[in-house]
C-alpha cells in the first residue's frame, strides 16, 4: 500500500501529480481546510503524514490532537511561525521546511519592490491605466534613483545575499546587519554593522530579510524609521511582525520615508486597508516563492522530506533534532 497523506491547502498541479503516483490521499491537489478538518482527515484516514502550508496554524493545541499515526508535518514553506517547533518536539512530531529552493525567486521580487517603489511603479501604473492623456512637466512625478544608493539588508542570509548579489548588478553599496559576521566569502564586499541602529542612518534603501522571532518583533517602530535618512525607501519581504505598521504609516505620511515596497503584513490575507491609500507604496500579496519553478521545487522538497521519514531516515530539513 501506498502511505497516507492529508494535504492542507491547494497545490501546484506538477506537485500533486507527485502525490498522487506516490501517496493515497483523498485530495492530492490539496484543498483549503481549517484545523479542524485536518484533524477529523488525519484520524478519519489513519494517514502517515501531513503536508501543510503557513495558512494552517500548528499550535500546541493542535498539534496535541494530531493522532500517532501521524509520523511527520511538512510545511510547504520556509517560514514556520506558524508552527509550535517546541510543543512538536514533546510530541515527538518530526516537522521539516523548505529552505534553499525559493532563494532566486524570492531576491527577484525584493528587487521588484525597490525598483517599483523608487520609480513610483504603482503612481506610473495607474495613469497608464486611467488612459493618460496629460503630459507631464520635467518636475512632475519624479522617482528616486536606484544606481548607486546604498542597501540596508537585515538578515543576510541566503535571501540576504541573493539581494545583495542583485543590488550589485545596480552599483550599490552593500551594508548589512547580522547576528553575527559572515565570513569574507558571503559577504562578497558587503560591509558588516553589528549595531542594527548605527546601519539605519547610511540606508537609502532598507530591505528585511530577518526570521520572526522575539528578538525581531517591531524591530521597525517609530523609533528605528525616523533613524533612516529623510527620503529612504523601506521594503519588507520577510515578515509582517517585524513592523510595527502604524509607525511605517506615520513615516511614509509625513514624507519622512519617500516610498515603502511591501509583500508581507502583519494580518495577511486582513492586511491594513490604509496602506491601500497611499500612493507611494507598491505592494504584493505575499508571493515572494509565486513562480511555477520556486513552488514546485517547494512541494517536490516537502514529499521528500515526508518519504524519508516514512522510509526510516531522518529528515532532510528538520525543524527540531
Amino acid at each position: 500500500m501506498k502511505p497516507r497523506l492529508i494535504v492542507s491547502r491547494q497545490i501546484p498541479p506538477d506537485v500533486a501529480v507527485r502525490v498522487a503516483e506516490e501517496f493515497e490521499c483523498p485530495y492530492p491537489e490539496g484543498q483549503d481546510m481549517d484545523q479542524d478538518t485536518v484533524i477529523r482527515l488525519l484520524t478519519e484516514t489513519k494517514a502517515d503524514a501531513l503536508m501543510l502550508t503557513s495558512h494552517l496554524k500548528l499550535d500546541a493545541a493542535t498539534i496535541a490532537r494530531i493522532p500517532e499515526h501521524v509520523r511527520i508535518a511538512a510545511t510547504f514553506s520556509v517560514g514556520f511561525d506558524h508552527i509550535d517547533v517546541a510543543a512538536a518536539h514533546a510530541r515527538g512530531l518530526p516537522v521539516t521546511n523548505t529552505p534553499d529552493v525559493l532563494t532566486d525567486c524570492t531576491a527577484d521580487l525584493t528587487f521588484m519592490l525597490i525598483l517599483n517603489a523608487c520609480r513610483r511603479g504603482h503612481e506610473y501604473e495607474a495613469i497608464m491605466r486611467k488612459g493618460w492623456r496629460r503630459g507631464y512637466g520635467m518636475g512632475e512625478m519624479m522617482g528616486t534613483r536606484v544606481w548607486g544608493k546604498t542597501l540596508g539588508i537585515l538578515g543576510l542570509g541566503r535571501i540576504g545575499q541573493a539581494v545583495a548579489q542583485r543590488a550589485r548588478g545596480f552599483g550599490m553599496r552593500v551594508i548589512y546587519c547580522n547576528s553575527k559576521r559572515l565570513p569574507p566569502e558571503l559577504e562578497a564586499g558587503a560591509e558588516y554593522f553589528a549595531d542594527f541602529h548605527a546601519m539605519l542612518p547610511h540606508c537609502d534603501v532598507l530591505s528585511l530579510h530577518a526570521a520572526s522571532n522575539p528578538a525581531t518583533s517591531d524591530i521597525m517602530n517609530a523609533e528605528t524609521f525616523a533613524m533612516l535618512p529623510k527620503g529612504a525607501v523601506f521594503v519588507n519581504v520577510s515578515r509582517g511582525g517585524l513592523v510595527d505598521e502604524d509607525a511605517l504609516i506615520a513615516a511614509l505620511t509625513s514624507g519622512h520615508l519617500f516610498a515603502a515596497g511591501l509583500d508581507v503584513f502583519r494580518r495577511e490575507p486582513d492586511y491594513d486597508l490604509r496602506f491601500a491609500e497611499l500612493e507611494n507604496v507598491f505592494l504584493t500579496p505575499h508571493m515572494g516563492s509565486a513562480t511555477v519553478e520556486s513552488r514546485n521545487a517547494m512541494g517536490y522538497r516537502a514529499l521528500d522530506n515526508i518519504q524519508a521519514v516514512l522510509a526510516g531516515r531522518p529528515p532532510i530539513n528538520p525543524l527540531w533534532s
